[in-house]
């Protein structure tokens, strides 16, 4: 695929750079105005980097930025207008007023976001560089960072991902030479850029980041090689920024007045100017017509943002998730006694295999999950019908590969992400909260983020504190996300048949000790909606809600109780988020009682949430006070007397039903 952008022509550029300058100094005044209400982190002294590497990108390339975005933006085509009334925080800003100097968002030109967290953007460019391998569209991925960001892991593991399966992404790093205030130089054991991205195997250009022609012709041979099937290519292009790190902030504590004065004599600008001159590419009224019709527009751009009003109040909270799926639930029939059985394990890999079939936009990343079938078969026999594109067994690097797993779902595919363990998810925790959760509302909904996280959760087999936590009351927490819990195999099922078809990203937490258990399992295609608890026994004297593993402990609990006449409705939530209180202040106000069973800790935990929502709503419907039994707050030990010993065994849960129905 060829670029459609024609703007690389020396003229094109020095218009480019001038809107960026231009733009800039304006915010820089807006800033001293009190009109931007936070930070602004301006682009000034490197308008030829952005300008050079955009000049080449058609709006199906997708960029993805840091911080220090506004360049970026600028260069991709984002209109000066809706860039300061972004700003400004007004509704016609690009990201509605909710995004602000580090949160730029159009994916309508392949600006795909800026971050206020450095490193993601890498990762999900080359997220955005997988799709196009699972798409084969031709279009590339771009990320632009700063020198700070090459000491963080999110630098290797991408670069490494993206050089090993040689996906079409372009790496800029934009040596300014300052991480915030600190000095590359000092923080650096390896002060060359260019060298790291080599180490990795990965083509490498070092330039200077002032030369708006020597980025051009660099970043157009390495968008053809991405292109061509030949891999990324790192730009190594040192650089320096002329402002403070952000308005308002001192100076020249860390650097002196001297260096900005010099490298303001260095000027991008300015020398591409003297270039035109020289070369005799533009007349001095071409110039100056160039530099009025850019300053009228930036401040017409100024008063329009001005102008424009605020976000209303009652949109703060849209866009948080995808709409719901249209049409009625095709919820699973009651089952018979002549349904067929499935593993907890073949239920799920049945519902991945149905759909890998349907949509050709999924693929599954993780350790092992490829030739081997996965730790607990989740993706056995799928490689075979489906090759290493599709089911790609990645290095050991988790924040890595769920941060281009976010790309991927940004530009058009449906990642599935099996991490094993709940446990070692929490390595990309950053990328599932501060990136995954807010991306779609950021974006005000014009960007879905359909990513499937799933792995095993629970205490058993002796796994020790390193494989055996839980965490969906952590993830739970965070707006945006699914969490998914199911107990049997025919709610994983559906469960996650409806986690791989709807917009917003999804934990499928799957507790091991139920991997084995077998259940009955329709064969006709079918959905669970998500927010929907389900009756696991109806009825009347107390209420239990349980998850996961405690279902099938507090089951066993209700037959013993049975013949003391202790009657028993047991709920099951299956999802924590969205948590469906309605079916649960129901059975409360049938049965006037309620114990939670929950394996995990009580303080901040499922069970709290519970306790606290109906306290507050069904307080009345309560003949006595709300119960909970929960696991031992402590990491999970590997003996088994100990590890026994912090969970809720059947004799427990039926004790504490008797208890309770005894007040």
């Amino acid at each position: 695929m060829s670029s459609s952008n024609p703007s690389s022509s020396p003229l094109a550029l020095y218009r480019t750079m001038l809107v960026i300058r231009m733009v800039e100094e304006r915010l820089a005044k807006s800033h001293q105005r009190g009109l931007i209400h936070g930070a602004c982190h301006t682009y000034v002294g490197q308008e030829a980097i952005a300008t050079a590497v955009c000049s080449h990108l058609g709006k199906e390339d997708a960029v993805f930025s840091t911080h220090r975005g506004h360049g970026h933006a600028l260069a991709k085509g984002m209109e000066p207008q809706q860039l300061i009334a972004e700003l400004y925080g007004r509704e016609t800003g690009c990201s509605r007023g909710r995004g602000g100097s580090m949160h730029l968002f159009s994916p309508e030109i392949g600006m795909m976001g800026t971050s206020g967290i450095v490193g993601p953007c890498i990762l999900q460019a080359a997220g955005a560089g997988y799709s196009s391998l699972i798409q084969k569209s031709g279009r590339v991925g771009v990320a632009f960072f700063g020198d700070g960001a090459v000491n963080n892991g999110a630098f290797h593991e991408g670069l490494n991902m993206a050089s090993i399966w040689k996906l079409p992404v372009l790496f800029v790093c934009e040596n300014n030479q300052f991480a915030t205030e600190v000095s590359f130089a000092s923080v650096a054991g390896n002060p060359s850029v260019a060298a790291r991205g080599a180490a990795y195997g990965i083509h490498t250009i070092e330039l200077d980041g002032n030369d708006v022609l020597a980025i051009e012709a660099a970043s157009r041979a390495a968008l053809q090689r991405a292109r061509n099937g030949e891999g990324p290519t790192l730009l190594e292009c040192k650089t320096y920024r002329t402002r403070a790190h952000a308005e308002g902030m001192g100076d020249f504590t860390y650097r002196s007045r001297e260096d900005v004065e010099h490298w303001k004599t260095l000027c991008p600008i300015a020398r591409l100017k003297k270039h035109l001159q020289e070369q005799t590419l533009a007349t001095e009224a071409e110039l100056s017509d160039i530099e009025h019709e850019v300053a009228t527009l930036t401040e017409a751009a100024h008063e329009f943002a001005e102008n424009s009003a605020y976000p209303t109040a009652d949109s703060a909270t849209t866009h948080v998730y995808a709409a719901p799926r249209s049409g009625p639930l095709r919820d699973a029939p009651t089952t018979d006694a002549g349904t067929r059985e499935l593993s907890f394990m073949k239920a799920t890999l049945e519902a991945l295999t149905e759909e890998m079939a349907a949509n050709p936009n999924i693929f599954v990343m993780g350790e092992g999950i490829g030739v081997r079938g996965g730790n607990f078969a989740t993706t056995a026999g799928l490689f075979t019908k489906h090759g290493p594109e599709r089911l790609r067994d990645t290095p050991i690097c988790e924040r890595g590969f769920v941060g281009l797993a976010a790309g991927a779902a940004m530009t058009g595919t449906r990642p599935v992400v099996d991490f094993m363990f709940a446990d070692f998810v929490l390595d990309a925790a950053g990328e599932i909260i501060n990136q995954i959760a807010k991306m779609q509302y950021m974006s005000s909904g014009r960007l879905r983020i359909p990513v499937l996280l799933r792995g095993c959760i629970g205490i058993g087999h002796c796994a020790a504190t390193h494989h055996s936590g839980s965490y969906y009351a952590l993830y739970a927490h965070f707006p945006g996300l699914r969490v998914v819990v199911p107990s049997s195999p025919r709610d994983a099922k559906g469960l996650l048949k409806t986690a791989l078809t709807c917009g917003d990203p999804v934990l499928f937490l799957e507790h091991r000790e139920l991997m084995a258990l077998k259940g009955p399992v329709p064969e006709e295609e079918y959905f669970i909606d998500f927010g929907q608890a389900a009756i696991v026994r109806e009825g009347s004297g107390i209420t239990v809600v349980a998850l996961a593993l405690m279902v099938h402990k507090t089951l066993q609990a209700c037959e013993l109780l049975e013949k003391e006449g202790i009657s028993v409705e047991l709920i099951d939530p299956r999802t924590v988020a969205p948590l469906d209180m309605d079916t649960i202040q129901r059975s409360v106000r049938k049965t006037g009682r309620i114990l939670i069973v929950d394996e995990d800790f009580a303080h901040c935990g499922v069970s709290a949430e519970i306790a606290a929502q109906l306290a507050d709503q069904g307080f009345d419907n309560l003949d006595a006070p709300i119960r909970r039994l929960n696991g031992k707050p402590s990491p999970t030990p590997y003996s088994p007397t100990l590890e026994t010993a912090v969970v809720p065994d059947v004799e427990a849960i039926a004790s504490a039903i008797r208890d309770l129905h005894a007040e």
